[in-house]
């Protein structure tokens, strides 16, 4: 009893001394009773921002930052995922062989440095991020932009026109839709050029700084501490209601919680079913949610030994608990879900094929040559829901035999051991990059090379899973204009991926957050650069 007093109190001392030196750190009166009206302070745990150049963002935290401070040509409707509208974009052309996608230009727009926004600085942008080939690479080279042919294919037409030319016929949703992620958002190519340093586009200075023409501008981000957006007064639509917008980094659900009963926080972003139950009764705070895009999973590497074996890949299917973990550690934040295409996406499963079996998990392990299991490591990213999962997974687990080491670390920790495939097992969660089906298969379903040198590194080959008939499949899915016939192909490839796979799928996100009931407008958004913090507004 005195612990958890004590506690609460340290908590809270926290949560004041969090506050004060974030108004004193942007010019704001700690003495307010609560957070300025023309700003907006979100608790939000984004220990995954590894850099905020939108040719490297390819995680969940920064994916937020990016929707809010970049435009690109296109967007999707939030409201309407299955429709787009111009961004940048005034109109759009596909010729009739479907490989060249002609835009025109709004005109009149302006970078937040003041700089016009030309054709030329979209072409630029889109050369730079195949030429930097950072990790979401991928998703503009799969179209034929090679480094050596990027030039050829991507090309400035006039001072406000630009033709892009894939090197097959896709669906065009398929093309317009690559166009919303993250990295197709366009760079003040003037600005970025102005500090490039031995050849590297500016992609030191850009790493951390910021040179885009979104709502929002980025003012600061220092890592797992605070992410700072100021309104763009050169943006060409409406102006955000707000004049910044702060992130705080604060892991624990139950300090987010505190920060938001006490004002010092406006919205909060990470509570646990808990946190959420014992707020219902607040009548000062509300709730938003919204069936994400988002996936989570466990994946084991194929380079264990142990791991390889195909009985063991479906034993620790059936060791997780999935009725439990949905009734409590993801109760109104998640449903289970075994597929990697979350529901909302075209062909999506809702198959559910595996329970809890301890006794059947035993006998595969058996078959395997491991009656007695084995010893295994998981790394975890230190945050709820994911801890515990992971946790009550390692208990079914030793039911069976198995002694899983949790490994814990941040977001960036653990992403970069996973990215160099150097992980037993790993759990994680995998967002939309755009809103077609081939975005989660083309991760999950495809490995082209799987060498260590591979230029294209999906989950798959994270997980030196080899699989060349399934990435026929996939790519046979991606060419198919026909929705019906496309969507039966992508059931087909998820019914072999259930059952041979080294993902063990846990649940499909529902994203909740918890708000003030003094703040308007918020929306959470199905992936993760589609939560727009300026279109919020505070009374």
């Amino acid at each position: 009893m005195t612990f958890a007093k004590t506690s609460a109190i340290t908590r809270r001392a926290a949560g004041t001394v969090l506050a004060a030196s974030l108004f004193a750190a942007y010019g704001l009166n700690p003495a307010l009773a609560a957070t300025p009206k023309d700003t907006l302070v979100v608790a939000f745990a984004f220990d995954d921002i590894i850099s905020v150049d939108p040719a490297e963002v390819f995680e969940i935290s920064g994916g937020e930052i990016m929707g809010n401070t970049y435009d690109r040509l296109v967007r999707f409707d939030v409201s309407d995922p299955s429709k787009l509208i111009g961004d940048l974009a005034k109109s759009w052309t596909v010729s009739a062989d479907g490989k060249t996608f002609s835009f025109e230009l709004k005109d009149g727009l302006k970078f937040a440095s003041g700089n016009p926004i030309t054709a030329e600085d979209v072409v630029f942008s889109l050369q730079r991020s195949v030429m930097l080939d950072k990790t979401p690479a991928f998703i503009l080279t799969q179209f034929g932009w090679s480094k050596a042919a990027v030039a050829d294919k991507v090309k400035q037409t006039g001072k406000l026109t630009l033709t892009l030319e894939t090197d097959k016929t896709y669906a065009p949703s398929f093309v317009l839709n690559c166009l919303t992620a993250n990295i197709a958002a366009v760079v003040d190519k003037k600005l970025v050029m102005s500090k490039e340093v031995n050849g590297d586009m500016g992609y030191a200075w850009l790493k951390t700084n910021y040179a885009g023409s979104g709502p929002m501008k980025l003012r600061e981000w220092r890592a797992n501490e605070i992410v700072a957006l100021e309104r763009n007064d050169n943006y060409w639509g409406p102006k955000p209601a707000l004049a910044r917008v702060i992130y705080r980094h604060v892991k624990e659900s139950a300090t987010q919680r505190l920060l938001l009963e006490k004002g010092d926080a406006d919205i909060a972003r990470n509570l646990t079913p808990q946190d959420l139950d014992a707020l219902a009764a607040n009548k000062g705070v509300l709730t938003t949610s919204t069936p994400k895009g988002t996936v989570y999973y466990i994946s084991l590497n194929q380079k264990n030994a142990n791991l390889a074996k195909p009985e063991v890949r479906e034993a620790f299917k059936w060791l997780v608990d999935y009725d439990a973990i949905g009734a409590t550690l993801i109760k109104n934040i998640g449903v289970v879900h075994q597929n990697f295409l979350p529901v909302g996406l075209l062909g999506a499963s809702t198959v559910k094929p595996y329970k809890l079996d301890v006794d059947k998990a035993k006998a595969l392990l058996a078959k395997a040559g491991l009656p007695n299991g084995f010893k295994v490591t998981i790394d975890t990213r230190s945050i709820q829901p994911v801890q515990g999962i992971v946790e009550a997974i390692q208990q079914t687990a030793k039911r069976a035999g198995i002694e899983m080491e949790i490994i814990p670390g941040d977001g960036k920790q653990t992403l970069t051991k996973y990215r160099a495939r150097t992980h037993d097992m790993y759990v994680g969660q995998w967002g939309a990059d755009y809103w077609d089906p081939h975005t989660n298969a083309d991760t999950f379903a495809r490995n082209p090379d799987n060498s260590d040198d591979a230029k294209s590194k999906p989950l798959t080959w994270r997980n030196a899973w080899a699989i060349p008939e399934m990435t026929k499949k996939a790519d046979a899915a991606v060419l198919e204009r026909d929705a019906n016939k496309r969507k039966a192909l992508y059931t087909e490839i998820q019914d072999e991926f259930r059952k041979t796979s080294p993902f063990i799928m846990l649940y499909q996100q529902t994203e909740v957050a918890a708000y003030r009931s003094n703040v308007d407008g918020l929306k959470i958004g199905p992936t993760s650069d589609s939560t727009y913090m300026f279109k919020v507004t505070k009374r």
